[in-house]
């Protein structure tokens, strides 16, 4: 008996198996992403910033909707199967590879991604996208997901997510993965606070001159997410990054300097 049924109980075992393993399994690196990127983006001002070309990414958009088409492929039971880290860097890199098909599918026909309209055509408020098994926005990722209370908690999202404009932290010119996304958002938080143009002590006026993002999304940076109080104790961290005058430096540790915020630039973030 054990002869006859060996052969059977070992298919068995295989059959089972097979059905243990995933429909696809979902690329963690985000290679093609992470191609595409490499190819498209320029870091510029000194490793602060970047731009992408549009045009060059246009006669990619191929390449660029078979990513968008793996991404939204994805389950939610197998995005819920991802660790937390992997979860906050496919949402990341959904957020930046869809902002920019949504500027592909007007350029180059604008200027900013406002073009697209303020109150009608909203770019962050059309359900464009398909993910996790619905439709979705950009504000659906971000404000919905991302900044969820009680997932991720971290407001470093500010600098990875990309609005396609001149203000915003740089597009991060490789994908962003659980491995390494610790490291990464703390590698473009220290980009974007090292940009003078847009995050700087103005020894002048004795104040802080910082990007709108620190206004617009303040709750982030007073909820004592990551240990972070107060938009001032945040900025104490890096004061190095926003004056070289040493005793300017201690000022802004001390909490000792009045904050004010930038006219953000919206135009597009556009390699021509």
């Amino acid at each position: 008996m054990h002869t006859l049924f060996r052969p059977l109980l070992t298919l068995v075992v295989v059959l089972l198996s097979l059905l243990s393993v995933p429909a696809h399994a979902f690329d963690q690196q985000h290679t093609a992403w992470t191609q595409f990127l490499k190819k498209h983006v320029t870091v510029i001002s000194n490793g602060n910033a970047s731009q992408i070309s549009y045009k060059g990414a246009m006669d990619d958009r191929a390449a660029l909707k078979a990513y968008l088409q793996s991404l939204s492929d994805v389950t939610p039971a197998q995005f819920d199967s991802f660790s937390k880290a992997e979860q906050l860097a496919f949402l990341i890199n959904a957020y930046n590879a869809f902002t920019v098909e949504k500027i592909l599918t007007r350029y180059p026909n604008l200027k900013s991604i406002r073009d697209f309209g303020r109150v009608f055509n909203d770019p962050w408020k059309d359900p464009f996208i398909r993910l996790l098994g619905k439709e979705m926005t950009l504000n659906g990722i971000e404000h919905d997901t991302i900044r969820k209370p009680g997932v991720y908690d971290d407001p470093r999202i500010h600098f990875a997510v990309n609005c396609a404009s001149v203000g915003c932290p740089s597009l991060r010119e490789e994908a962003y993965t659980g491995r390494h996304i610790d490291r990464q958002l703390e590698e473009q938080a220290t980009r974007f606070l090292s940009d003078r143009s847009r995050n700087r002590y103005n020894a002048q006026t004795g104040k802080l001159e910082v990007s709108k993002i620190f206004d617009w999304y303040k709750v982030d940076f007073t909820s004592g997410l990551k240990g972070i109080a107060s938009r001032e104790a945040y900025f104490a961290k890096y004061a190095n990054l926003l004056t070289d005058n040493t005793d300017d430096q201690g000022k802004i540790k001390a909490g000792k300097v009045t904050i004010d915020f930038l006219e953000y630039d919206w135009a597009l973030n556009d390699r021509r």
